[in-house]
């Protein structure tokens, strides 16, 4: 590791163990990422001058005034993105219809393989531009979606597959355009296989509440007799079902409900359509563990209580403050037993941890 990221781990790790030192937590488990490349996802500003155009960023100086900043390569991205950033513009800047009002273009990799570029405009798309890009797309061996307001131009796939190897298992996932997927794929095979070896036993049912696509369910499923997966968003309700699916899993249901919804269920407060439509009696799970992966928000008063009635909880976060939190009233009921940090974005303040508690 060069010096500058090893630096910043460093002070990573030193914020963590001492935030959390007072819930007496075993060892930290530290998951490092690569110091390049480790981006999926990228999104540029097009910058338009007089006779060029170029990918941009924009900074802050100390003012906090904002500046351009010219981006000719991008090393946190993908290898791929990087190869591609530049072939693509020169091919936009050689066509005035696929540049002109050109205003942002969103990559999204694969580990796979697979590229998906988002060309977002200030003005609408003509036929001709689709008949243009369409070439594009082929030429580049990409998949390209047009965007302007009030417009949506999906020319072959609105997705990509990625695949995740989780120790001996390669599982696939759809990956939609504009929903959230972990943009650092490498450290995501990491967490993958630190939370499965954490509830790796004689294990009943699991319950997961913001499964999102299906990321940790898939290979969390192998260790379990049954899961309920709970999602309100129903683009990641489809694309959870998807995955099931493509993985030959048939062990999983996935439930549209918020956790707070699902409390409500599980708790007799109310009955829900969607519960009967979709055949899920939640009743009829023997949950021994819970798995949550909330929001920066955290987890709401009402499902805190819910998930201190379960012997395991398994609590991935991407929030330090709502995960110390939180913990102040899971630790009331159960004890730390596993902790892990996962430098899933690097050269940021922004920390993804991961708690294992068990029933004291």
């Amino acid at each position: 590791m060069t010096s500058s990221y090893q630096q910043q781990l460093d002070a990573k790790i030193e914020r963590i163990q001492t935030q959390f030192a007072e819930f007496n937590p075993p060892s930290l488990e530290v998951f490092a990422s690569p110091e390049q490349n480790f981006r999926m996802r990228a999104e540029f500003r097009i910058w338009h001058t007089e006779d060029d155009m170029f990918y941009a960023m924009f900074e802050r100086d100390e003012n906090q005034q904002k500046t351009v900043a010219r981006i000719d390569e991008f090393p946190i991205a993908d290898l791929s993105i990087n190869q591609l950033m530049p072939i693509l513009l020169a091919e936009l800047k050689a066509n005035p219809i696929l540049s002109k009002r050109l205003f942002e273009v969103h990559f999204l990799a694969t580990l796979k393989g697979e590229m998906l570029v988002s060309l977002i405009y200030r003005a609408p798309l003509s036929e001709e531009w689709e008949i243009l890009a369409k070439q594009l797309a082929e030429k580049l061996n990409i998949k390209i979606i047009g965007r302007s307001r009030g417009q949506k131009l999906v020319l072959s796939d609105e997705f990509v597959v990625e695949e995740l190897q989780v120790f001996e298992r390669k599982f696939q996932y759809k990956q939609i355009e504009s929903s959230f997927t972990q943009p650092n794929a490498q450290v995501c095979q990491k967490m993958l296989q630190w939370a499965c070896q954490a509830v790796n036993g004689d294990n009943q049912d699991l319950l997961e509440l913001y499964c999102g696509n299906g990321n940790f369910t898939l290979p969390l499923s192998l260790n379990f007799n049954r899961v309920l997966a709970t999602e309100l968003a129903k683009s990641s309700v489809y694309a959870a079902q998807w995955n099931i699916e493509q993985n030959k899993i048939d062990n999983i249901q996935v439930a549209r409900l918020s956790a707070e919804e699902f409390t409500q269920a599980y708790n007799g407060e109310r009955e829900f359509r969607r519960l009967q439509e979709a055949e899920i009696d939640v009743q009829s799970y023997q949950f021994d563990t819970v798995f949550v992966d909330p929001p920066r928000a955290g987890i709401d008063d009402d499902t805190l209580k819910l998930l201190q009635g379960f012997e395991t909880i398994l609590y991935i976060s991407c929030n330090p403050d709502t995960l110390y939190s939180n913990l102040e009233t899971l630790t009331k009921t159960h004890k730390i037993v596993k902790f892990a940090m996962f430098d899933q974005f690097p050269y940021t303040h922004h920390v993804e941890s991961g708690v294992l508690l068990k029933k004291i």
